[in-house]
């Protein structure tokens, strides 16, 4: 009877958004909008910083692999999504469940340890500037996105480990538009008090050393910032900081409110509102936020279009 009781589905069933078909069709035509965007924005944020050699520097290196984060993290969730509102079978195997949570926290955790290494970037090139080309040389710039993907990798290990580790039962319907870990937790038949406690741990852990990496830079930043005498000189050189303190803070806003406290996995309705938030907007957004506060990217579009348009 244990063994019954205990037994691993083979499959999922994500309910995803339980709406009317009229709003699911909305909803549907309002997803693919935003991914549409999402995958235009930054594959252009891709090309742009690839052909402009002006923008072959550090920050613009970090900001095409945050790019690309986003574009692979939304990728892993809004196909599958898109499909399930269309769609009345909406089951995803075991195996597919556990890749796409592995990959989706591969690359968020991943995102959140970039997003601290452009701060250091950003601290490096005000605080320091002689030395900069030294701290933020090629082989260092390299060296600090792969150590983003092996802490990125070794967080989604252990989340992927302890959450599918547990055994399901009775019920197979998660209560998500994917597989995320407080679904998955709810519907174990097992005691999950370690899988929250690590849940909790881990995220909070990721959340503050990034988070404190990011305020000290900050604070450096602008000790340095106030001391420049001239308005104009600060305000210029505090400019190249807001795009990335606004992505900053949209990100971690939306992942500690969803993972680094307990009422999230009890709340699948709030999560699924956060989720959204996080899988699919601040994607969406970031690419949007670089470009447009950005006199350096407008310039680089300009100029690729005039080439394109004049020696074409």
């Amino acid at each position: 009877m244990k063994s019954e009781l205990n037994r691993n589905f083979t499959e999922f069933i994500l309910l995803g958004f339980r709406t009317s078909p009229e709003i699911q069709i909305l909803l549907f035509s309002l997803f693919l909008l935003i991914y549409m965007v999402i995958v235009v924005g930054n594959v252009s944020m891709i090309i742009v910083i690839t052909l402009d050699s002006k923008l072959h520097t550090p920050m613009y290196f970090f900001l095409r692999n945050l790019s690309y984060l986003d574009l692979c993290y939304s990728t892993v969730i809004a196909p599958k999504t898109l499909a399930n509102f269309l769609s009345k079978d909406k089951r995803i195997s075991y195996n597919g469940c556990a890749t796409q949570f592995f990959f989706f926290a591969l690359f968020v955790g991943t995102e959140g340890f970039l997003l601290a290494v452009m701060a250091y970037d950003r601290f490096s090139a005000i605080c320091s500037p002689f030395l900069y080309t030294v701290r933020m040389s090629q082989e260092a710039c390299v060296r600090l996105v792969a150590g983003s993907y092996i802490c990125g990798g070794i967080n989604s290990m252990i989340q992927t480990g302890f959450t599918f580790s547990l055994r399901f039962c009775g019920e197979n319907r998660l209560d998500h538009f994917f597989c995320d870990v407080p679904a998955l937790i709810k519907i174990s038949c097992v005691d999950t008090f370690v899988n929250e406690i690590v849940l909790f741990i881990l995220s909070a852990s990721i959340i503050v050393a990034t988070t404190m990496t990011i305020l000290v830079s900050y604070a450096y930043i602008l000790s340095t910032v106030l001391k420049i005498p001239s308005t104009h000189g600060r305000r210029k050189t505090f400019s190249t900081c807001t795009s990335h303190i606004t992505v900053v803070s949209l990100f971690y806003g939306t992942v500690f409110f969803m993972y680094a406290q307990p009422g999230a996995i009890s709340s699948p309705e709030k999560s699924k509102i956060i989720a959204v938030f996080y899988t699919l907007i601040i994607p969406m957004l970031n690419p949007l936020i670089y470009s447009l506060r950005n006199r350096e990217v407008k310039n680089a579009v300009k100029r690729i279009l005039f080439r394109k348009i004049f020696f074409n």
